[in-house]
């Protein structure tokens, strides 16, 4: 198999995944793993899976173009295209998705080449890739801005999430970092995603990221809904890792709303804003804020509730305190897979994969 037959056959192999990695016209996709895997990591990858498998299996019997499996995995591992761990009967390697995955660990090796490349590949897949359902985020709300009254469900609970974590940590934002070298960038503030972690110090002596303790990733928090930017996560109930901070000008998810306007690239929250129409002076600042254009100013604000997604930007930013949150009825609350695994057995099901 030559060099090009090597990356086709890696293209297809990621795109087998629940995740996804649709061809082009153009073939950059070819373009961007080559950016990212030697010729020897492109052949290994194609005998891995998403599953930890031991590194003697994958190996066994294959003839690869590497003397030492072990040290190319400890490359791969530390470009961020696979994952390892101690397992029962050694060395286990999985292969990472393109997104969320091996992308998203490219934030502090990214140059302008591999950023363009994103950008060219971005143009044509984005939306086969995001408008499939389950989404890969959804929306979760600033929490001081849900009616009061309302109990907040478990999975949206911002503060909860990341005050049951035991390490916490900040790192640069990929897309916004993307879009700056290719002089696209916007005004949003960059080292606004936070890391989390159930085991403490998990953070600890990484250069890539600065860790933190709750107060600190509390902070982030309460700056990032200030700047106003989006808070989204996993679109899953349980062990969620990180909260990404997201914007419509430069978030590769986000974008799609405002640059191709489609509605459904980001699972929305269970609530949606209301407006107090004898407190709201009409000011205009909510839908300056807005990011997904659902909001008016006629005599007072006026809410869209089919283009809100429910994150509370609006109401952190209103002056006379006159939206928040209520939860919607229950036939528009999209549910939310339990788990990554039933995340990915929704997905696969969505892509026609069996």
């Amino acid at each position: 198999m030559n060099t090009e037959d090597t990356y086709r056959a890696l293209a297809n192999h990621l795109n087998s995944f629940p995740q996804g990695f649709p061809s082009t016209e153009d073939g950059v996709e070819l373009e961007l793993l080559a950016n990212l895997f030697a010729p020897a990591e492109a052949d290994f990858a194609l005998h891995l899976s998403q599953s930890f498998t031991p590194l003697d299996t994958v190996t066994g019997g294959l003839d690869l173009l590497v003397e030492d499996p072990r040290s190319l995995v400890k490359a791969m591992t530390s470009k961020g295209l696979v994952s390892m761990k101690r397992g029962k009967e050694g060395v286990e390697v999985k292969l990472l998705p393109f997104i969320v995955g091996f992308y998203e660990n490219q934030v502090n090796r990214m140059d302008e080449t591999f950023a363009r490349l994103f950008e060219r590949y971005y143009s044509f897949v984005h939306q086969e890739l995001f408008s499939c359902e389950p989404q890969f985020h959804r929306v979760v709300p600033v929490n001081e801005t849900i009616n009061t009254h309302i109990e907040i469900l478990p999975e949206d609970n911002v503060m909860t999430l990341l005050s049951s974590k035991k390490a916490w940590a900040v790192l640069d934002c990929v897309c916004r970092k993307q879009k700056q070298l290719i002089g696209e960038g916007c005004e949003h503030p960059l080292r606004m995603c936070l890391a989390m972690s159930d085991f403490p110090n998990a953070f600890d002596g990484l250069t890539e990221m600065d860790a933190l303790d709750l107060e600190g990733a509390l902070a982030i928090l309460d700056e990032a809904s200030a700047a106003g930017l989006v808070h989204t996560v996993a679109n899953q109930k349980g062990n969620i890792s990180y909260i990404c901070n997201c914007c419509t000008c430069s978030c590769g998810i986000l974008r799609g709303i405002a640059e191709a306007h489609l509605a459904n690239v980001v699972a929305r929250s269970a609530y949606m804003a209301k407006v107090d129409q004898d407190v709201c002076i009409a000011c205009g600042i909510c839908e300056e804020r807005c990011q997904f254009d659902a909001i008016t100013i006629a005599d007072t604000a006026e809410i869209m509730s089919e283009r809100c997604v429910g994150c509370g930007v609006c109401a952190k930013a209103c002056p006379e305190l006159a939206i928040t949150l209520h939860l919607r009825p229950s036939d528009e609350i999209l549910p939310v897979p339990n788990s990554f695994e039933d995340w990915l057995d929704a997905r696969q099901q969505a892509r026609g994969l069996g």
